[in-house]
């Protein structure tokens, strides 16, 4: 199962060559390029760590790559995404957001409901790979 977070996360992985071309897409845009990485992919853990600063004067995809190839040699087994980042007065926005890298096992998610007095019901997302008891919420 693939997580899915992201533009394109529903397509095949990305080749480099189409990575490349999606970042030149954002760079002619004048969107400032930024590469993100986490272990955890929870859908509300919506900031990941850094790798370096956002790299607002770059012109060519090249140096995003660069960046791209030396996060995945360092965590070859975590998620790592490019942001493209519209800093124009009045946006000042995410605009583009894509994985570029999965770990080979990726474990997933799961719904869990607790049923509550008064009928109450309250649902978490559980990873997987946690070994958190049930009734652990997020």
């Amino acid at each position: 199962m693939n997580i899915t977070q992201g533009t394109f996360s529903f397509l095949p992985p990305l080749t480099d060559e189409e990575i490349s071309a999606q970042i030149d897409y954002a760079l002619l845009q004048g969107w400032s390029c930024s590469v993100e990485y986490t272990d955890d992919p929870h859908p509300r853990n919506t900031y990941w760590e850094m790798w370096g600063l956002p790299m607002f004067d770059l012109h060519d995809a090249i140096g995003v790559m660069m960046e791209v190839n030396a996060c995945r040699k360092t965590y070859p087994q975590h998620y790592i995404k490019v942001n493209a980042f519209d800093s124009v007065r009045g946006f000042e926005t995410m605009r583009l957001s894509f994985m570029v890298n999965r770990p080979s096992d990726e474990k997933g998610f799961r719904l869990e409901r607790q049923d509550e007095r008064n009928r109450i019901q309250r649902y978490s997302i559980r990873t997987y790979a946690t070994d958190r008891p049930a009734g652990d919420r997020y």
